[in-house]
């Protein structure tokens, strides 16, 4: 979950600073050796591969900041979230995968870092890899789980986190419903919040919002990333040396990370990403065949869907973009709606007499995905100055999403219509904006761009 203050390192990095600025800070890092003694390792790829672990380390919260932020209970030597984040050899794109915790994984024979015994190779959740061996051990298992090549390791906690949230000012994360969760206190109304770094760490930390649990916070914790990204890159951080400093610091200041991760490798990240931005970063979470795989001892496990995992990693291997890219073409910014627009049926009525105005009409709401009846007709009645859409009260949410797609109209709810919304267009009609539901956590997603999940 702390995913975000890592990969923003990178895009600090990116910034061009100067070297007399970037070379020091990383004597701040705590240094851990992950790749000890590893043999078999999958061949090299082009581009960098970095796994991204996020630990507990709520023995560094102060006491205000676990009551506040309900941090409570004892630190665990354990990992809750993963990433692997590809940077792509001409440094214009970077990939994050997020690896489920739960996910089933066979650990290969170690000794246990705790107490010393040596294990054969047994099945286990992945989480479990950092337990029992550490970074080396989590190294070994994710290279043998996806074939790629780790070459650097970096770590983070929750004080590093809520830090570098606050470094830069804060986080801004829009929601299209109310979001409350009475274990991390989270407690956010629908609409555009703007997050300190305690805020934000609930936002990530939530799994009890909705019934998709440990998937639905891959998602947001994806979403968060991205925000994290556009609130780096448009704030002015990367090119106030004062403040690139300031942020840097707290970033670094509580990471540990390879021997080979430093200062160079943020000054050669600097040459080729001083135009990186949202649009740059892709996100996507691990193809899933079995949400409750059942295992002996384990218990229920997240098994990947393997032949379409190994597709997604070959891709990474291969330095291939997980998202498709057109040529000179700005991707549309669309308004996130509760309902999806494909769900909701619409009949298009003429209030004006502005001959084909229905049509027109009816063709954008279509465009932007909503279910319309291709045969608009004409309003009755005088001529109508504000656009109105009239709802069965049934159907309440589904009237605020077509509303959101028609900014200004007037809604009226009309007992016993039933599932069909009427959109009446009136003078006042100028365009559809385009809108489209928030990602349904359902284990398997399609990969997105920043910029099609930050605020818009």
């Amino acid at each position: 979950m702390r995913m975000a203050t890592t990969l923003s390192v990178l895009v600090l990095g990116a910034g061009g600073i100067g070297h007399a600025l970037v070379t020091g800070l990383d004597t701040g890092i705590n240094r851990v050796d992950p790749f000890k003694d590893m043999k078999n390792r999958p061949r090299a790829g082009n581009g960098m591969n970095v796994l991204v672990v996020g630990t507990d380390g709520r023995d560094r919260i102060t006491p205000g900041e676990r009551r506040a932020y309900r941090l409570g209970g004892a630190p665990c030597h354990c990992t809750d979230t993963l990433m692997l984040v590809h940077i792509s050899e001409d440094r214009e794109r970077a990939s994050v995968v997020s690896l489920p915790r739960d996910s089933y994984a066979e650990l290969p024979e170690h000794v246990d870092a705790t107490t010393g015994r040596r294990h054969h190779a047994h099945p286990v959740k992945l989480n479990a890899a950092y337990a029992e061996g550490g970074p080396g051990l989590t190294v070994r298992t994710v290279e043998g789980m996806t074939g790629v090549k780790i070459d650097h390791y970096l770590e983070v906690d929750f004080t590093s986190f809520m830090k570098t949230v606050d470094a830069v000012g804060g986080v801004r994360i829009c929601t299209p419903r109310p979001m409350k969760d009475p274990y991390t206190g989270l407690d956010l109304a629908a609409g555009p919040h703007d997050l300190n770094g305690g805020q934000a760490l609930q936002y990530v930390r939530s799994r009890h919002v909705d019934g998709a649990a440990d998937i639905a916070r891959m998602q947001r914790q994806q979403r968060f990333l991205a925000a994290l990204i556009h609130q780096t890159t448009s704030s002015g951080v990367l090119l106030n040396p004062v403040r690139f400093r300031e942020v840097a610091t707290t970033m670094l200041n509580s990471v540990r990370a390879d021997q080979g991760f430093g200062s160079e490798q943020l000054l050669s990240l600097a040459k080729a990403m001083r135009g990186f931005t949202p649009a740059s970063s892709e996100f996507v979470s691990v193809p899933i065949g079995d949400m409750s795989f059942p295992v002996k001892g384990i218990g229920s496990t997240v098994k990947w869907d393997a032949p379409e995992a190994q597709r997604l990693f070959e891709a990474l291997r291969d330095d291939r973009p997980l998202t498709p890219r057109k040529a000179d073409a700005k991707p549309a910014r669309t308004v996130v709606v509760d309902v999806a627009p494909k769900t909701i049926r619409v009949q298009v009525y003429n209030g004006t007499r502005t001959d084909g105005l229905g049509r027109r009409v009816d063709d954008a709401l279509r465009a932007t995905g909503f279910d319309t009846t291709r045969a608009p007709r004409t309003g009755g009645g005088p001529e109508l100055g504000r656009t109105r859409i009239e709802y069965d009260p049934r159907w309440d949410r589904s009237a605020k999403s077509l509303a959101a797609a028609l900014p200004g109209a007037e809604l009226k709810a009309v007992k016993g219509q039933g599932a069909t919304l009427r959109v009446t267009a009136g003078t006042d009609y100028r365009r559809v904006t385009a809108v489209r539901a928030e990602e349904k956590p359902t284990g398997r997603f399609d990969a997105v761009t920043g910029d099609q999940v930050v605020c818009p």
